[in-house]
């Protein structure tokens, strides 16, 4: 589902991709652009209690990663630095994402339960990252999962966006333990899977 819905906006972006790069702009400045847009959204509008703006905000720029993947391979500039900054800058912007409710709960939203769910949300997700991260490094593998990063963005973006357009704030409540519980286990799972990997090795 979500590679079709990729494929389909990957279409809708092409001509947007040609013309950046037709007015000399680069894959990497667009990758910046976007992260700071994110960054922003969410920093900015989340610790305020202004949810549905600042999801449109952040969904807006989260359109960068497709176009500037799509410049990268229409411009022939792919490259291991590109893929390897997308990624870095990826999870600066998803920090920035649980980091913007970390702040609203820690401030008006006061409540400090709620604040270290979100907390572990983005500790968590970190961690799934760094978790397949490293165990390429180790020459295994250790994708998959039931909560991978596009899952995640999606589902705390959605239900975010309609708390805050039909004030509903149970629904954040939702999302950040149902994304607590299943980063825990994405990150268990990808554990097993090195283990097993690293057993079969030995």
């Amino acid at each position: 589902m979500l590679e079709r819905f990729r494929a389909r906006w990957a279409r809708i972006m092409t001509p947007v991709a040609d013309f950046l790069l037709r007015l000399g702009i680069s894959p990497d400045a667009v990758t910046f652009v976007g992260t700071l847009g994110v960054s922003f959204g969410a920093l900015w509008f989340f610790p305020r209690g202004q949810f549905f703006v600042g999801v449109m905000v952040v969904t807006l720029f989260v359109f960068s990663d497709i176009v500037d993947g799509l410049m990268a391979r229409r411009s022939g500039r792919s490259s291991a630095w590109g893929a390897f900054l997308d990624s870095t800058l990826d999870r600066v912007g998803d920090a920035a994402v649980f980091g913007g409710l970390v702040l609203w709960y820690a401030g008006d939203g006061d409540d400090l339960l709620l604040m270290g769910v979100a907390l572990w949300c983005l500790v968590g997700g970190q961690l799934t990252s760094y978790v397949r991260a490293r165990a390429e490094a180790l020459g295994m593998e250790a994708k998959g999962g039931i909560a991978e990063r596009s899952d995640r963005l999606v589902a705390v973006l959605v239900m975010t966006g309609l708390s805050g357009l039909f004030d509903l704030p149970v629904l954040r409540t939702i999302v950040l333990w149902a994304l607590a519980v299943a980063s825990t286990i994405t990150v268990i799972q990808r554990i097993v899977m090195v283990r097993r990997q690293a057993l079969a090795d030995a």
